[in-house]
């Protein structure tokens, strides 16, 4: 029960943050693509920061992918649709004259 809280907890930041959260899997991706091909003795340097960027740019489309089902599942459930109403509904102050 504890983990189906925490899955869930999980995924409602990961909707509201899904630039964030692509942008921490690059970042993440990336760190580790170097360290393992830093390990790597017989390679040049440049094939290694070109290995590196290859990994983390497929780790962000799937990320972003990732982010494009979450996104779909939200419009299907009507979760979406819920948190726009909320948000149409909060008292809206100009500060500009009209």
């Amino acid at each position: 029960m504890a983990e189906n809280n925490t899955l869930e907890s999980v995924r409602k930041w990961v909707v509201e943050h899904k630039l964030r959260t692509v942008g921490c899997l690059w970042l993440s991706g990336i760190a580790g693509s170097i360290a393992y091909n830093w390990s790597q003795p017989n390679m040049k340097t440049s094939v290694k920061i070109i290995h590196a960027r290859l990994h983390a740019q497929a780790l962000t489309l799937a990320a972003l992918a990732g982010a494009a089902v979450v996104e779909y599942y939200d419009h299907n459930s009507g979760a979406k649709a819920e948190r726009v109403a909320k948000f149409l509904q909060q008292p809206q102050t100009h500060s500009h004259k009209e």
